[in-house]
């Protein structure tokens, strides 16, 4: 029986010297064949981790590697086809990125035109102003002070009641352009507007002086229409304005000098309603002026305030 013991262990320890050896607690059995791989993949994922930023780095600086000409040109298709958005992010980078070409000065007149067509007309403005101070000698100044005084003419209130600030600063604008740019092919349409934008201010001034002739003010009409026809002599008003001054004299008494001016509304409009409406003034007796100064609520224009003034 002994013997049979010590056979059967002797057989079991044969057996466990030759199974094949089992791997370790808590390790893979494919451990062996998972480190090449990995030597492999992981030198691949970090080459691509760090090609990426540079790839991205390429895209966004692809718009800088564009031609002053080739950017000037995608401007000038965009505009064409009404996207200024783009069109001025387009010559903005002509601007920006090759300020030594000379499609950057084209550009830099490109850019107001384009605030101009948003109507965005107060940058417009400052575009062309700001061009016109950058290149003073620039052959198409004349465009650009053309733009410079219609950009604050399309800001201008319609009405005569209203503040006509914007109306006065195009017309300081476009006085004397026909001295400095007499060969424009701007010079009739801006002598149209200039001319169009006096009448709205002496128009302003008729609203004026007729609100204080309501009340008598015959001192403030005076001085209202006396300078309408010595700023504005060829306004559409000067009618208006004349018969008006000529009631106002002879208010005071001063009858000579309201015939005077009867003459002169003669020559200048025969068979007009203000004529005839001063006739009836002047067959009239003449009035007096005041001793002393009577308060007249000043007149106040919408959109801003006017200094009051005396009978």
């Amino acid at each position: 029986m002994r013997g049979d013991k010590g056979h059967q262990a002797h057989c079991r320890n044969a057996r466990r010297s030759i199974r094949a050896p089992q791997p370790e607690r808590g390790k893979s059995a494919q451990a062996p064949s998972e480190a090449p791989l990995n030597r492999i993949i992981i030198p691949l994922l970090l080459s691509l981790t760090l090609a990426l930023p540079a790839y991205a780095a390429k895209g966004s600086t692809r718009s800088n590697e564009d031609t002053a000409e080739d950017l000037y040109s995608q401007g000038l298709r965009a505009m064409k086809r009404g996207y200024y958005t783009k069109a001025l992010e387009k010559f903005n980078r002509v601007r920006n990125y090759h300020r030594d070409d000379p499609l950057s000065v084209k550009a830099q007149l490109a850019i107001a035109d384009m605030h101009f067509k948003k109507s965005d007309y107060e940058q417009a403005r400052f575009a062309y102003e700001e061009f016109s101070s950058y290149h003073p000698r620039h052959p198409d100044l004349d465009y650009v002070t053309y733009r410079i005084g219609l950009s604050i003419y399309k800001r201008a209130a319609k009405a005569a009641g209203r503040d006509q600030t914007a109306t006065r600063g195009a017309v300081n604008v476009w006085t004397g352009f026909d001295t400095r740019f007499p060969e424009s092919s701007y010079l009739e349409e801006t002598a149209r507007l200039l001319q169009k934008g006096r009448n709205r201010l002496a128009a302003k001034e008729m609203t004026v002086a007729n609100f204080y002739a309501d009340r008598e003010a015959w001192g403030a009409v005076r001085g209202r229409t006396e300078y309408i026809l010595r700023r504005y002599p060829d306004s559409q008003n000067k009618a208006e304005a004349l018969g008006l001054l000529g009631r106002s004299l002879h208010a005071w008494g001063k009858v000579e000098a309201a015939t005077s001016i009867r003459e002169r509304l003669a020559a200048h409009a025969p068979d007009s309603k203000q004529l005839h409406g001063l006739d009836r003034v002047l067959a009239k007796p003449p009035g007096v002026r005041p001793d002393d100064k009577v308060f007249i609520r000043p007149y106040r224009i919408r959109g801003g305030t006017n200094p009051g003034a005396g009978s």
